[in-house]
């Protein structure tokens, strides 16, 4: 899967060996588990999806990371993209709204001894003001529109990586804020992603 992940314009090293060494299969239902380290997106509990391998690389990469970054993260899934921010060194804060998938992924994470990450049940378009600002934020569905709540709590200087747009067109989007009110955006072409919903689903 690393080999495929090169040929497609992954160079990071850093992101790579988190890739090589964190097991997918473990973030997946075991009917999946044979198919875990194919480059492809499979279906999780309450509806969402586990993301393919080089767009959870790809996200990653955009968001230029360093090390011990402070990470908001909208929407946890499964937990594989937050183990891939914490396995490079970033302090990550992510947040589920699926109250029943965020305790199961909860969990797991402290089971596989990502205890680092910081996961919240909360409404992602509030972002989670109580730990901003914030040197990153990543948005792993796919927004209609970028919340202000989460551009108030990016710091000056920091990244935004967000796929933007409806259902049916998303383009991934960085911003790089330079000032209170004052971004550069870079678009990185098409994606697809589950739909960016407000609230919080306590089934």
């Amino acid at each position: 899967m690393v080999t495929e992940l090169r040929h497609k314009g992954i160079k990071d090293e850093r992101i790579l060996g988190a890739i090589m060494n964190i097991p997918r299969h473990l973030f997946l239902d075991s009917a999946f588990a044979k198919w875990a380290y194919a480059d492809i997106a499979f279906p999780i509990d309450s509806g969402q999806t586990i993301s393919q391998p080089y767009t959870v690389a790809k996200q990653t990469s955009l968001l230029k990371l360093v090390g011990n970054e402070k990470v908001l993260e909208i929407g946890t899934g499964s937990g594989y993209q937050a183990s891939v921010l914490s396995y490079l060194g970033a302090k990550v804060y992510s947040i589920e709204r699926q109250e029943r998938l965020f305790h199961k992924t909860n969990r797991l994470l402290k089971n596989l001894g990502f205890g680092r990450v910081r996961t919240l049940l909360g409404d992602g378009y509030k972002g989670a003001d109580r730990f901003a600002p914030y040197d990153r934020i990543l948005v792993t569905c796919g927004a209609p529109f970028i919340p202000s709540d989460l551009l108030a709590q990016l710091k000056i200087g920091g990244i935004m990586v967000i796929p933007l747009g409806d259902e049916e067109e998303q383009k991934m989007i960085r911003l790089t804020k330079k000032g209170k009110n004052q971004y550069d955006r870079e678009d990185f072409g098409a994606c697809s992603f589950v739909p960016f919903l407000q609230g919080i689903n306590r089934k």
